[in-house]
């Protein structure tokens, strides 16, 4: 049998010259690149051509508005859950006195959606108990919305975010291609691929930068007022229960 290869020393010379020429242009560019310094943070991130920037600067807005919502909601929650441990009791015992005046000033005096709902329904005392738990109940939801304020933006970030670097990364194949079929000699060489898969990886790696915290952050809030929800409703039964017991005189 006829050996091809030894036939055509052509082929398997060519194939070896065109894979020592791609083995140094790798190492001449790793080795300019290596003289030339570490790359910074801004180059790598803004340095993929136009529409790189104009991703990455997006990208860059969202994560200050992300740590924005969350610091905001965060100490909005914090300043929410902070009431005093006896201030129940306290209610308690100025109701069984007959002291509605000085209930609804300690409500007045803690800055807190619990003490908001207990001065409702101090207000609406001497009405009918369904009435009552209706308006604490009211009062309870516009301090629940008034919490998740700014939350749907930040679900938003955490699913918008990589999505917006997935289309970096679509654009960057994109660009990838096009060099290549533009060329049209058949030979690959980084040049034509480096600028596409830069877009294509930096906008990846900064959509899931700002997505991967948006996402924590948005369901840790989440939890928090859940927590704070599952308070007011124990204080709601608490105060009904209040209103229930009998007036000392």
């Amino acid at each position: 049998m006829i050996n091809i290869l030894a036939t055509t020393p052509g082929v398997e010379n060519g194939a070896q010259i065109d894979s020592l020429a791609l083995a140094n242009e790798i190492a001449q560019n790793t080795a300019a690149t290596a003289e030339g310094g570490s790359i910074s943070i801004w180059q790598l991130c803004f340095g993929g051509g136009a529409f790189s920037v104009v991703l990455m600067c997006l990208l860059l807005a969202l994560f200050f508005v992300m740590v924005f919502i969350f610091v905001d909601r965060f100490i909005a929650i914090r300043k929410a859950t902070d009431i005093d441990r006896n201030f129940m009791n306290r209610i308690r015992d100025y109701i069984s006195e007959g002291n509605i005046s000085a209930a609804v000033d300690l409500c007045r005096r803690t800055n807190s959606p619990i003490a908001r709902m207990v001065e409702k329904g101090i207000e609406r005392i001497g009405r009918p108990m369904s009435d009552i738990q209706n308006a604490i109940e009211n009062v309870a939801n516009v301090e629940v919305a008034k919490l998740e304020a700014s939350l749907p933006w930040l679900s938003s970030i955490a699913g918008g975010a990589p999505m917006i670097g997935f289309l970096g990364t679509v654009v960057g194949m994109v660009q990838v291609f096009m060099n290549m079929s533009a060329d049209g000699s058949g030979v690959i060489e980084l040049s034509q691929l480096s600028e596409g898969m830069f877009v294509a990886m930096i906008t990846t790696v900064g959509g899931l930068v700002v997505g991967i915290p948006a996402y924590f952050a948005y369901n840790y809030l989440v939890a928090r007022i859940e927590k704070l929800i599952f308070r007011m409703e124990a204080t709601t039964i608490a105060f009904m229960d209040i209103l229930n017991q009998p007036v000392q005189k």
